[in-house]
């Protein structure tokens, strides 16, 4: 990772976000309102489905033109799925929102969890 980069391992809680938002803004500037919205998304659908107080890693870096967001965590096979929600539906929207936003997103899973990216448009 490069001097701009941010590498933070925490505990999946509510109050941890906007501390994680602050310190995105402090890094990416400009860029900072779309990753912390993917970093906003990310640690919270580990706190609704993998469970608050999770243990989380976080990495924000540069990517050549882009800025890539990774959380990974210990869910052996949840994996985020693209739905369609309704006006009313009170859950749903969070992969729809990180493909609105980023220009492309993914899970990789692994032995000891899954890492959950998204990559946003950055300085090159």
């Amino acid at each position: 990772m490069n001097d701009a980069g941010l590498e933070v391992d925490l505990l999946a809680l509510p109050k941890a976000v906007p501390e994680l938002r602050r310190a995105v803004r402090e890094r990416f500037g400009d860029f900072g309102g779309e990753v912390q919205l993917c970093v906003t998304e990310l640690v919270g659908n580990v706190v609704r489905h993998v469970g608050e107080g999770t243990t989380v890693s976080v990495c924000v870096a540069r990517a050549g033109a882009c800025i890539r967001v990774e959380v990974a965590d210990p869910a052996p096979c949840a994996v985020p799925v693209l739905l369609h929600a309704e006006g009313d539906d009170e859950s749903g929207r969070g992969p729809a929102l990180l493909d609105a936003v980023a220009l492309r997103w993914g899970v990789v899973q692994g032995e000891s969890g899954r890492t959950v990216w998204c990559e946003v448009a950055g300085e090159g």
